[in-house]
């Protein structure tokens, strides 16, 4: 996917996102975070875009801590998240492709990364905030969802930091069914590895649609369809969430 569209479905999602937020109100309980209530869903996903903003607009080529959350809540903490998403689409929007600032994972520019990234932060984070309206979330499109299924196996999970671990080598096979989408992710005391392409015989196989699957290995919905070794599956959702930190 270019820039481009990572940063058009920043635009939407972060649109989507209030809107669902305004509508269900700051106190309502978060489905798919059962600790969060909506005003944790814009107050961290807020920070993040300013966090965010802050690397592409001023260059940072370090490390730079977050700001905090905001002591706001209300009307006006979602008017604080709506101008930090416009800034961040707005900041996207305008940077030179050559831009020169921190990341945390390998993508073809810093620019490339953070579109990314965001575009997926934030979209993760609106089927949070629709959880607390009932019903289910937004369609998310199926190219959409194949990328980011692939940045969260092959980009996330294949750093240090990721605790989806096994005693014994076991591989997980994850099936997109609406699309020829197929990733193996060989698991072990390391770290995972994981490809795309059905390359080794798997013990147990994630199937669903590539959004369903997209939800699914972020842990907000169960994965659709396991077959074989079921305990991958309760592993995945004990020990694959992604914190801040």
């Amino acid at each position: 996917m270019e820039i481009t569209e990572f940063v058009r479905v920043l635009d939407q999602e972060g649109r989507t996102l209030a809107a669902a937020a305004e509508k269900a109100g700051p106190g309502a309980e978060v489905r798919t975070c059962p600790d969060w209530e909506v005003r944790d869903v814009l107050r961290h996903t807020g920070m993040v875009h300013r966090w965010a903003t802050a690397f592409v607009a001023e260059g940072h080529t370090s490390y730079r801590p977050d700001g905090g959350l905001p002591d706001l809540d209300g009307t006006e903490l979602l008017t604080w998240f709506q101008r930090g998403h416009q800034r961040l689409v707005d900041t996207l929007t305008t940077a030179p492709p050559d831009v020169d600032c921190w990341t945390f994972m390998p993508a073809p520019s810093p620019l490339a990364f953070w579109a990314r990234r965001q575009a997926h932060e934030t979209t993760v984070h609106r089927a949070d905030a629709e959880s607390a309206l009932g019903g289910e979330p937004s369609p998310i499109a199926v190219d959409f969802a194949v990328d980011g299924i692939d940045e969260l196996l092959l980009r996330f999970h294949a750093r240090d930091k990721s605790r989806v671990r096994t005693d014994e080598p076991r591989v997980l096979r994850v099936r997109a069914t609406d699309t020829d989408a197929v990733w193996t992710v060989r698991l072990s005391s390391g770290p995972p590895a994981a490809e795309r392409g059905e390359v080794a015989d798997a013990d147990c196989e994630f199937t669903g649609t590539a959004a369903q699957l997209y939800l699914a290995l972020w842990n907000r919905r169960p994965v659709p369809g396991v077959t074989g070794d079921a305990s991958l599956a309760t592993l995945w959702r004990e020990r694959s969430g992604v914190t801040w930190s």
